[in-house]
């Protein structure tokens, strides 16, 4: 049985009470605010998740299945809490990532231990193309310096990675 769209607000509410999410990082439902905030839709063929923003949509993801509908809600909505909460909790020259991933794994066990093992897969696949780069501000910070002494592009670059090399991918 499909729920409608009061039921299934009614869900994610209830969800987002238990993590202490904000109603203004939810999806709408049934309309969009083209804001790129995401909304739910619900008709014959499902429920849609979509992401639209000034009259284009970025992305449509359907299911007939709640539960998918519903993690697909909250690992936005965790990610948006696990931001917040690596912004309060930085760490200089650390990769942001060290903080938000776990964060958002603890987020959602308190949801569904399925949606947190889901996410923790999701974060070693990103890992393997993306190792943690706890130099990367450093870098950003340097080529700035040398931007602003007049080196060019190419020179920064070089001197950058020498002094401090992009992490070695994982196979």
């Amino acid at each position: 049985m499909i729920l409608n769209l009061p039921q299934i607000q009614y869900q994610v509410e209830k969800l987002a009470k238990i993590i202490g999410a904000p109603r203004n990082i939810l999806p709408t439902f049934g309309y969009s605010e083209q804001s790129g905030r995401p909304h739910i839709e619900v008709d014959s063929r499902g429920y849609h998740y979509v992401n639209a923003e000034r009259g284009h949509e970025f992305s449509r993801q359907i299911t007939l299945d709640l539960d998918e509908l519903l993690y697909l809600v909250f690992a936005d909505v965790t990610f948006s809490l696990s931001v917040e909460y690596e912004l309060a909790h930085r760490i200089e020259n650390q990769d942001g990532r060290r903080i938000m991933f776990p964060h958002q794994v603890e987020l959602l066990s308190l949801l569904s231990p399925k949606w947190s093992e889901r996410e923790s897969l999701e974060h070693e696949r990103i890992l393997r193309q993306y190792p943690f780069d706890d130099n990367a501000g450093i870098r950003a910070t340097l080529a700035g310096n040398l931007r602003k002494q007049g080196y060019a592009e190419e020179t920064i670059l070089k001197m950058i990675y020498e002094k401090y090399p992009l992490p070695i991918e994982h196979a």
